[in-house]
């Protein structure tokens, strides 16, 4: 075992330039204040973000995943992290909603890129372009790449999930610096936990709120995506 997070826990791969990362079926929240079990959440996080990784991949854009290995497992390669959480925001929700007293829901005027310090201790505050580059936390380059990608897999992720009944209302995006080829990639997930996903015709929460805000079966709404995106897990 090399890291043991809240959602997953990454083990030494076959290649020293691979790792073995594993879903778990822990479910946190406040910044691991509120932690739960869900029975089944880390199979399927794990076919979900296994379908839309891939889909990235196919527009061009690389990822850190090479194969779904089980259940539970995916092989992808090493990354050095960019301890920078990349928000991209379609609507207001969440935190943007109460900083700025804004009916969740309401669509934004453009799509908005924000950006949090990867920092549990600090409870990952947020942090402007000129925080990241004055920190090095990356470079000029890197952070103009991160956000381009981050607007293209916005495009891809927005059309899937629109064709499915489902409004992407925001989500999270990690990236870091891949061990191999040093290039910018796409690591971490996509899934449920990491997207605010609502259903085009009821608004029903069928993401990691359902937890965060005790709404109750959080197994079946995540069932429910990986249905709707017809994955046979």
């Amino acid at each position: 075992m090399l890291y043991d997070g809240k959602a997953k826990t990454i083990f030494e791969g076959p290649t020293s330039d691979t790792v073995i990362q594993y879903f778990k079926d822990d479910a946190t929240a406040n910044n691991a204040e509120k932690h739960a079990i869900i029975d089944g959440k880390g199979v399927l996080n794990n076919s979900i973000s296994d379908f839309l990784m891939r889909k990235i991949q196919e527009i061009g854009i690389p990822t850190h995943y090479i194969k779904k290995i089980n259940m539970r497992e995916q092989l992808v390669k090493k990354v050095e992290i960019i301890p920078i959480e990349v928000l991209v925001r379609n609507y207001f929700a969440g935190s943007l909603s109460k900083k700025f007293c804004i009916k969740e829901g309401t669509p934004l005027a453009d799509t908005l890129i924000e950006y949090c310090l990867k920092s549990d201790e600090l409870g990952d505050p947020h942090i402007s372009s000129e925080h990241i580059l004055n920190i090095g936390l990356c470079s000029f380059d890197e952070l103009e790449l991160i956000d381009e990608y981050s607007l293209r897999i916005n495009d891809i992720l927005r059309g899937i999930f629109y064709s499915i009944g489902i409004n992407l209302i925001d989500f999270k995006l990690e990236f870091g610096i891949c061990k191999k080829t040093k290039e910018v990639i796409l690591a971490d997930e996509i899934s449920p936990d990491t997207c605010r996903l609502w259903d085009l015709k009821t608004n029903k929460k069928l993401d990691k709120d359902r937890f965060r805000r005790d709404l109750g079966d959080v197994e079946g709404a995540y069932q429910e995506v990986l249905e709707r995106l017809d994955i046979k897990s």
